[in-house]
């Protein structure tokens, strides 16, 4: 009996998809070198206010907050540039080179160069929002790559299954390198441990960038930018607030997105992450060499998310995968809970039996947010394919940049919260240490800003997906018209 051959999606969908290479996707995931890393070093700059700066842990909070609202705005402002950025040497590959140049100057400035100077509240201000402006001319680009590299609905998870991995593993592999290597042989949160943590970021993203860069240069063509009529039209303020008013795709992304995000800022602070595995725990480097065990597990739900994503869709993914992170959440919490009322909570770093609990309920739930992550990523692509369809207009930047305002906007307060919580329960004027004390308000106020902010993301993010259109079978209607569109505009021109 003949074997049949497997069909195409292309096949199955009556749609001709575009498709990159496994090597091109992995070296353009590899922007997450370049933002994770980034991401994880200005995750200190409480520290480098405080230490480097002299600005009391209050007022750090409320610089923060500031701040993010200033990157807020920046997002959609920089999508003008993207737009009109279109060289020989292409466009998305300058902006990204440009992004990078602009935050290796601000935090080396910030962690090294003006660091203890005697600079006060202005200039560290105004360097973190240099940094600011650097990391979204990045970040806003970096968004629009997998769209611009691929539109099978097969492939667009599994794209999200290799950014999601070095979105894990970067974290995880600096902060080895921060706690495990650099702490140690600096003694502690000083000005030299901060400056060896700049050096060191700004060394794995160097090589980030030129592998993204790599993989992106078959895809960084002018022909790629186009809309789906003949007519071109200059990206104007009033584009940005019609995406906003009439994509129902996007306002359920952005409302998911930000609800989440917000949670995510707050328990990714480095006070909360030093309060829950150096104080509650009793050692921080069983919490950081957890996460570094956890690589393996997570990249597996990633690819079985990806697999999920892939025959049910983005939107059913993320349904699916945050009911699961819920329920393990809550596991999480009654198991510390527990521990609290009826012994202690360091005893997990001592008795294997609770040290093993500890372990598969960590695992678990990395496992269950890192399906939610591939999900989400390729859910992004989804709605400015939906955009291109619904607008005629491929403005990748606007709905990022649009998605990103609201986002940064809501979650903003995430600094604000964790620095204002922990001054409520005492650390005014310094940061916690791992050599603390553990009291009923340490391990409360960790509990909820580690697992309840994010419980209560979750829960957002269940019923914003209800009122979201944009599934499976729909996404094969939005490609169909992409392509008749494009076919007609191309016979005009």
């Amino acid at each position: 009996m003949e074997k049949k051959e497997k069909l195409t999606q292309s096949q199955i969908d009556g749609v001709e998809y575009r498709r990159a290479k496994l090597w091109q996707i992995i070296l353009v995931a590899s922007s997450g070198m370049v933002s994770m890393g980034f991401y994880c070093l200005i995750g200190l700059a409480n520290y480098s206010a405080n230490i480097g700066f002299g600005i009391a842990t209050v007022a750090v909070g409320g610089i923060l907050t500031f701040t993010r609202v200033f990157d807020a705005i920046t997002d959609p402002l920089l999508a003008f540039i993207y737009d009109k950025v279109n060289t020989r040497f292409g466009k998305v590959r300058i902006l990204l080179v440009s992004g990078w140049l602009v935050m290796v100057l601000a935090t080396l400035l910030m962690y090294s160069w003006a660091a203890g100077k005697g600079h006060g509240f202005i200039v560290f201000v105004l360097l973190y929002m240099l940094y600011i402006i650097g990391y979204t001319l990045y970040n806003i680009t970096g968004q629009t790559l997998f769209a611009l590299m691929t539109n099978d609905p097969k492939q667009r998870p599994m794209v999200g299954v290799w950014s999601t991995i070095f979105n894990y593993v970067v974290p995880i592999a600096l902060n080895m390198v921060y706690y495990v290597a650099l702490m140690p042989k600096y003694g502690g949160f000083n000005l030299e441990f901060l400056t060896a943590v700049c050096w060191a970021t700004i060394a794995v993203s160097a090589v980030g960038l030129v592998t993204t860069c790599i993989g992106i240069s078959e895809f960084d063509k002018p022909e790629n930018f186009v809309g789906t009529t003949a007519k071109r039209e200059k990206l104007r303020i009033k584009d940005m607030v019609e995406v906003l008013k009439n994509n129902r795709p996007l306002q359920c992304y952005i409302a998911s997105g930000a609800s989440d995000k917000i949670a995510q800022q707050v328990a990714s602070q480095s006070i909360i992450s030093t309060m829950l595995g150096g104080i509650v725990i009793g050692n921080m480097s069983i919490s950081t060499t957890l996460s570094t065990v956890s690589i393996i597990p997570s990249i597996l739900f990633a690819v079985v998310g990806a697999k999920y994503a892939g025959k049910h869709g983005n939107k059913k993914t993320i349904i699916t995968w945050t009911y699961m992170c819920i329920y393990v959440t809550c596991a999480m919490i009654l198991f510390f809970v527990f521990l609290h009322i009826g012994g202690s909570t360091r005893s997990i770093s001592t008795a294997l039996p609770l040290m093993a609990i500890y372990v598969i309920l960590t695992l678990a739930l990395n496992g269950t947010k890192m399906c939610v992550t591939t999900g989400n990523n390729a859910f992004m692509a989804d709605v400015i394919d939906y955009e291109l369809d619904r607008g005629d207009k491929y403005i990748p930047a606007v709905v990022s940049g649009v998605y990103s305002l609201i986002d940064k906007l809501v979650s903003s307060a995430g600094a604000l919260i964790a620095t204002g919580a922990v001054a409520l329960i005492g650390y005014t004027e310094t940061m916690p240490q791992p050599t603390d004390e553990l009291t009923g308000g340490i391990f409360w106020m960790t509990l909820a800003l580690m697992y309840g902010f994010p419980l209560l993301g979750w829960v957002i993010t269940l019923i914003a997906m209800k009122y979201c259109s944009l599934d499976k079978e729909e996404m094969v209607e939005v490609q169909k018209r992409i392509a008749d569109k494009k076919a007609a505009a191309l016979k005009e021109r």
